[in-house]
């Protein structure tokens, strides 16, 4: 874990935690928490990391970014364990995307969960069906997943993990979602480019999964919009869309067949494009939306 503060702070941890009724043990390493991250508690700033995480899927190490909040490092918490979102970044992006843009501190301590922002590499977050080296939805579901809830006090239970994204985060937040409800309770799109099948030339997804003249059934099946017929209800859905985005018939048309397919979700269209202004402002609700999905579990 890559951290740049210099005092080491150890904690003991040894809690149990109780989802729904039923004590959940909460036994994970001791982590690096340091004096900054005292100071940013009594600020209600989160405490940001930087980590490497080994995918032996893919043999190599993927960066992500993980956001604690204040009350994470607080000594009257220090047996809490945390509700998790997965915050993926767009085409051409990086780990890093998100904790510039968002204030993600901040909205990591008002609401108490933490932010898991990984390094998708334009990969689709998707398995590549032709380039072993771009294996993200194993690194994300299984192997980036495992380290955080070793690594860091996590609610480890379907209804406490959320994970959603701009753009390519926005399909790859729904294509991991719904094919993997045993794993993500909640999921959301923002902008996302939800049917890959309409832009064959467009932001290297020929590189993830071959010429698409040659393999229109490939391009097909990995279209998030086409697995809405596998669908059934129970997840906590919210997909929003700028009105003048680049993406906004994809995703009426997604709305549309959700509705068709009787799958309850929130879907949201409000002024604005294909921008950062459009996407930081749409996090505020999506946060909350999680927030009270995480809440309504917690009865």
């Amino acid at each position: 874990m890559k951290t740049f503060f210099k005092l080491q702070i150890v904690l003991a941890i040894a809690a149990m935690c109780f989802v729904n009724g039923n004590a959940q043990k909460v036994t994970p390493p001791v982590p690096e928490i340091y004096d900054q991250a005292i100071a940013n508690a009594e600020k209600k700033l989160g405490v940001v990391d930087t980590i490497e995480v080994m995918s032996d899927k893919m043999g190599r190490s993927i960066k992500n970014t993980v956001v604690l909040p204040a009350q994470y490092s607080q000594k009257e918490y220090r047996y809490q364990a945390f509700p998790v979102i997965y915050l993926l970044h767009g085409a051409w992006g990086s780990y890093r995307d998100w904790p510039k843009k968002a204030d993600l501190r901040s909205l990591a301590s008002q609401y108490s969960i933490i932010f898991v922002c990984p390094d998708g590499q334009d990969s689709w977050y998707f398995d590549s069906p032709i380039d072993p080296t771009f294996q993200f939805e194993t690194f994300i579901t299984q192997e980036l997943r495992s380290y955080i809830e070793s690594h860091y006090r996590t609610l480890n239970h379907p209804k406490y993990r959320a994970i959603t994204g701009l753009s390519m985060g926005g399909h790859g937040a729904l294509w991991l979602a719904w094919r993997h409800p045993e794993i993500y309770g909640s999921c959301g799109s923002m902008s996302g480019g939800v049917d890959i099948y309409n832009f064959p030339n467009k932001w290297k997804i020929n590189e993830r999964l071959g010429d698409y003249e040659a393999n229109k059934e490939v391009w097909r099946e990995h279209s998030v919009t086409n697995l809405v017929p596998t669908l059934m209800p129970g997840q906590n859905i919210i997909i929003d869309d700028g009105n003048k985005d680049i993406f906004i018939n994809e995703n009426n048309a997604l709305h549309e067949a959700l509705d068709k397919q009787g799958i309850p979700h929130d879907y949201i269209v409000r002024p604005g494009a294909h921008n950062w202004n459009y996407w930081v402002n749409a996090l505020d609700y999506q946060v909350l939306f999680f927030h009270n999905a995480f809440n309504s579990g917690l009865k």
